[in-house]
């Protein structure tokens, strides 16, 4: 899950972002035990409704939308500033609401009852077959066999940070864990943990740590504010920033691609701070190449296309194509009008999702959603929407 560069106040008449927005938690549960923390209906998984859902957020629901036609399916009201984020299982999404992590059913087009309490929930992420929630309220990550949604809440099992803290962690494939470090108010490195949940290695070396992302051979990329961390083959190196502040808190990555797309920001006293300059992290060479869009870009600008093309979506209303390898803008997709990133991060802004070779993009202004073939670079299709979009994502 993206998160910005600082949280701003909330909205009036919105619940505070702290509350809503900034962790996705799970309440202690291990295997054979749900846990007192979570809640589960068990009933049998709806029939699919939808095969390729997309979920759309809007100020008090959310919108499940048919994937090829995008006409909106089922119009699911929620309350507040809700969040979402695949399941990653091909059918359920996790939705973070006030209270922790609701499964929706997206091919169901149904919101269950099934919810992993959380204070404060936050990143989800999906890797090597799990997924972990972490809610920052608590410092606690949750791990799951998210194929085992659909019938009550799976099995879990949980691992406690020292702090409650505005974290992520990313499961292993050898059953180990990479988890964040810190405090409420200082956020400072990494730890790795085995199998077991003991610990194999850390680094503090990353004020501000923030966002991940995983690339080829299981190289595993999160952001500071002077580079990045990088965890690959047992070892933890830095990756500086050619700046003495240069900050990395949102990422992409492929599986294929041993390259990962990042953000990047250079000024730590900026209200807010509208970079044009995307950052390529080589999880080869542990360097950072730095490259000019013309453009601004927000927190859900960025995406990875089908051969791992790295995708930002650029204020100036266009998807800006970038070779990895090169370092290089190959081509600019027309998409949406000329927009600008709002002060408060809550608010609308257009948004990037990419499933397979589509990249679906949503316009807040004519409260438009578009999907747009990214070999071709034709809009295939768009769709008006009954209210302003906000979050997009798919299951």
């Amino acid at each position: 899950m993206e998160h910005p560069t600082r949280p701003r106040p909330h909205r009036k008449g919105a619940l505070p972002a702290a509350m809503v927005t900034l962790g996705l938690v799970l309440s202690a549960c291990g295997p054979g035990d749900s846990g007192s923390g979570a809640r589960s209906a068990t009933s049998a998984p709806a029939a699919a409704k939808v095969q390729d859902p997309l979920v759309v957020t809007y100020d008090g629901g959310m919108y499940v939308i048919d994937g090829t036609t995008l006409k909106v399916v089922q119009d699911i009201p929620l309350d507040g500033f809700n969040r979402v984020n695949p399941a990653g299982n091909g059918r359920h999404v996790m939705v973070s609401t006030a209270t922790g992590f609701r499964v929706l059913d997206a091919q169901g087009a149904r919101l269950t009852e099934d919810e992993f309490a959380a204070p404060k929930p936050g990143h989800v992420v999906h890797h090597a077959g799990k997924t972990v929630l972490f809610s920052d309220g608590a410092g606690k990550a949750t791990t799951f066999d998210p194929s085992r949604l659909g019938d009550g809440l799976p099995q879990s099992s949980t691992y406690t940070s020292q702090h409650p803290h505005h974290g992520v962690a990313i499961a292993l494939a050898d059953g180990g864990l990479v988890v964040t470090m810190g405090t409420e108010e200082k956020r400072t490195g990494i730890q790795v943990l085995d199998d077991e949940r003991k610990e194999i290695a850390r680094s503090e070396d990353c004020p501000g740590v923030h966002g991940e992302a995983t690339a080829k051979a299981e190289a595993v990329v999160v952001g500071c504010e002077n580079g990045a961390l990088l965890y690959k083959d047992g070892k933890i190196s830095k990756v500086r920033a050619p700046d003495e502040y240069g900050r990395i808190g949102n990422q992409a990555g492929h599986d294929d691609s041993p390259i990962v797309l990042a953000d990047y920001k250079t000024d730590p006293d900026a209200e807010l701070e509208r970079p044009e300059r995307v950052s390529l992290i080589d999880t080869r060479t542990a360097r950072i190449r730095l490259v000019d869009l013309g453009t601004s870009y927000t927190f859900r600008s960025l995406g990875r296309g089908p051969d791992g093309e790295a995708l930002v979506l650029g204020t100036d209303g266009a998807l800006h194509v970038v070779d990895p390898e090169r370092g290089e803008v190959t081509r600019k997709i027309k998409v949406t009008g000329r927009w600008r990133e709002p002060l408060e991060w809550q608010q609308p802004r257009p948004a990037l999702h990419v499933r397979d070779r589509t990249a679906y993009v949503t316009d807040p202004g004519s409260s438009t959603l578009y999907a747009v073939d990214i070999e071709s670079g034709k809009v295939k299709s768009k769709a008006r929407l009954p209210r302003t979009p906000n979050e997009l994502t798919s299951a």
